[in-house]
């Protein structure tokens, strides 16, 4: 099997199915990705527009086209010369399926009561009362929606099982139809989707390259600043969260963080000081969510919830690695040990009981992301662009010596991305944030004239005006659900689970009265810098090193926001609608077909430019390749243009594909850059 050079994401529904998929294969093709990667193909519920409620492992999703469909959506990609990446869910499923239900009916007696991660207490598990699904059994007992059921489940979500893929049956039983589709040479590449919600990911990763042959495989895991992925993984890397963090640095502008940290905080009334925000956060959903977790928690530790609740909410990654029965690696007990409020509750959850171990570290990452994602990314936004997945968002800035070193020790088929089926918001939204960086004070302005005209709540606004400046044009009915969800999230004038109903109307007001605003008038100001950081991001993310992934649409400029908006349907071909269009299609069709005629072998080598203005110059060298980029575009402007700043070329002669221009040796980077903010290089003599 072939590890990709490159992939593309498709967001499978029941509207866009195996058939679409294989519709399109001409223009992936011509695009240049080498494989399509795939959200979950397995039988999920039947309106599910994610696929990761898995109902049924056995099946391939009928509503796509079943076992069928994908068969003949795969001889059709293989004609078109690409193959096939699929996302799998190994760590939950949907309640409402035929096992499950067994379990519900028989109780220990059933032959699926080993599946799932259940607390059996007097013989009876708790659950909530499903609108369908529950057999009369004595084997549950009904609690209030508001606790949490008497099982392992996906965050917070009662809906979504944890299953034990520790057991071999269980593995074989939920990984049969995968497996047979890589037996067949269907699929060559997996995304795993959770790996810290599992047992043992370790143990879970070697079993899945010891069956599959060592198949590409990239896992969903969330770092956390200068945190690594464990060594003895058996994959490829990340799907690329932690790359996308660092890209979106190289084009923020470290000297925007104090007014743009007092602005937020003049307007909000909200703390300065993040980490206190993201503490009181997830203290918050440790007691909203997951006391239900923290008691079961307790009972096999023996350490006081209350104990146990400050070691979670002090805990700064989404998990210690710690296997039980061997020794504790020093990374893992100095994070622990830091973490907790005593000595004895560090050596409950490192050195106790197997399960006190194991279901530490699993409780671990819930709160996190419900914590961090989930609450604290929507109260603490100075600069919205930084509230990403994994991101850190009072860290403003990555330096490019600091990128150069990063790319070197990068794992060479790690899977890098800008953006995801869950995102917050898109990369070209977040291209027009990284401007606000450099113009604070221009944006101040505007905003002080937003709000003098307008006025919600303050802890919601100043979100809303980013927002709305970097989606724009957007519809009242987008920009108002965006805001709801929004709201909701931060939880602090509504939620999910106790809605306000007359906050959200005044909500659903104030969001069709913003978007009548000449909020367009900023961002137009905006995109004169914006298209040098929505191209430069793309041309560095798709030449780095790793796989390069373009999620759907986004070979084009796309302005969507966190999902269900990132998941509408995208119109294929994507055709460019404007001058932005046209110049990403290009960057992104040329650099992909360049990485397929380079290989993945390619060295990175970081170079640099010279003069003045050096610092706005991102350059590096992949083998016969050469990508230039241009950062800080406003700062550069103000200085009046690259001046005589020049980067020196290796020997031979070069063409930009995005021009067709020649160029040798020392060239100066005005000339180079003079019709687009960056160029890319390839050997013309060779």
């Amino acid at each position: 099997m072939s590890r990709p050079v490159s992939t593309y994401r498709v967001q499978l529904t029941p509207g866009f199915g195996f058939a679409e998929v294989a519709g399109i294969a001409p223009y992936l093709r011509d695009l240049g990705v080498s494989h399509v990667y795939l959200s979950p193909v397995l039988q999920a519920v039947p309106d599910s527009l994610h696929g990761y409620d898995v109902i049924d492992h056995s099946r391939i999703r009928e509503e796509f086209g079943g076992a069928k469909g994908f068969r003949e959506m795969a001889e059709v990609l293989a004609s078109h010369d690409l193959a096939i990446v699929i996302d799998i869910v190994p760590n939950h499923m949907n309640t409402a399926n035929e096992q499950f239900r067994s379990v519900l009916s028989e109780g220990l007696d059933s032959p699926y009561a080993h599946w799932f991660d259940i607390e059996w207490r007097d013989g009876r598990v708790a659950v909530h009362s499903f609108a369908e699904d529950l057999p009369a059994s004595e084997y549950y007992h009904i609690i209030d929606w508001r606790e949490g059921p008497g099982y392992r489940r996906f965050f917070d979500v009662s809906s979504l099982i944890g299953l034990r893929v520790e057991e071999p049956s269980v593995l074989f039983a939920t990984h049969e139809v995968i497996f047979w589709l890589l037996d067949e040479g269907l699929v060559e590449g997996l995304r795993i989707d959770h790996p810290d919600g599992l047992a043992d990911p370790r143990d879970y990763l070697d079993k899945l390259r010891a069956r599959t042959g060592g198949v590409w495989t990239v896992v969903e895991k969330i770092l956390i600043g200068d945190e690594r992925l464990p060594e003895d993984w058996a994959c490829d890397g990340t799907t690329g969260y932690d790359v996308l963090n660092r890209v979106n640095g190289l084009f923020v502008d470290p000297e925007g963080k104090a007014p743009l940290v007092e602005l937020f905080t003049r307007m909000t009334g909200q703390d300065a000081h993040y980490p206190s925000v993201m503490t009181r956060a997830k203290r918050e959903v440790v007691e909203l969510f997951f006391g239900g977790e923290v008691d079961r928690l307790s009972r096999v530790t023996g350490v006081s919830p209350a104990d146990l609740t400050e070691l979670l909410v002090a805990m700064p990654v989404y998990r210690a690695y710690v296997t039980p029965g061997e020794p504790v690696e020093p990374p893992a007990r100095q994070i622990v040990e830091a973490a907790a409020p005593d000595p004895e509750t560090a050596r409950a959850v490192l050195e106790g009981t197997p399960e006190a171990i194991v279901r530490f570290q699993q409780t671990c990452g819930p709160v996190m992301a419900k914590g961090v994602e989930d609450t604290a990314l929507y109260r603490w936004f100075p600069l919205a662009c930084l509230n990403e997945v994994g991101g850190e968002p009072d860290h403003f800035g990555t330096s490019v010596e600091d990128f150069h070193a990063y790319c070197g020790q990068m794992r060479p088929f790690t899977m890098t991305t800008l953006s995801t089926h869950d995102t917050k918001r898109s990369e070209d939204v977040r291209a027009r944030l990284q401007v606000l960086s450099e113009l604070p004070t221009e944006w101040e302005r505007a905003v002080d004239g937003w709000a003098g005209q307008l006025a919600f709540d303050p802890g919601l606004d100043y979100l809303a005006w980013q927002t709305l400046m970097a989606a724009w044009p957007i519809s009242a009915d987008r920009f108002t659900d965006y805001l709801l969800k929004a709201a909701r999230e931060a939880k602090t004038a509504t939620s999910w689970i106790a809605p306000d109903p007359a906050y959200e109307e005044g909500l659903r007001a104030f969001a069709r009265k913003a978007v009548e605003l000449p909020i367009g008038d900023f961002t137009a100001q905006v995109d004169r810098y914006a298209v040098a950081n929505s191209l430069g991001q793309k041309l560095v993310q798709l030449m780095m090193p790793g796989v390069p992934d373009v999620y759907q649409g986004n070979e084009r400029t796309d302005f969507s926001l966190v999902d269900p908006d990132n998941r509408r349907p995208v119109t294929f071909p994507c055709a460019a609608e404007s001058a932005w269009d046209a110049a990403k299609l290009l960057v992104t069709t040329q650099a992909l077909r360049l990485r397929r005629r380079l290989g993945p072998a390619a060295p990175y080598e970081p170079m640099a430019a010279s003069g003045e203005a050096a610092e706005h110059a991102v350059v590096f060298g992949r083998g016969r390749a050469v990508a230039v980029a241009t950062r800080l575009p406003v700062r550069l402007a103000r200085r009046g243009g690259w001046g005589a700043t020049s980067i020196t070329l290796p020997q031979g002669r070069w063409r930009d594909l995005l021009t067709r221009q020649l160029y040798t040796g020392r060239t100066p980077v005005g000339h180079l850059l003079s019709r687009y903010p960056v160029a890319l290089l390839e050997r013309h003599d060779l």
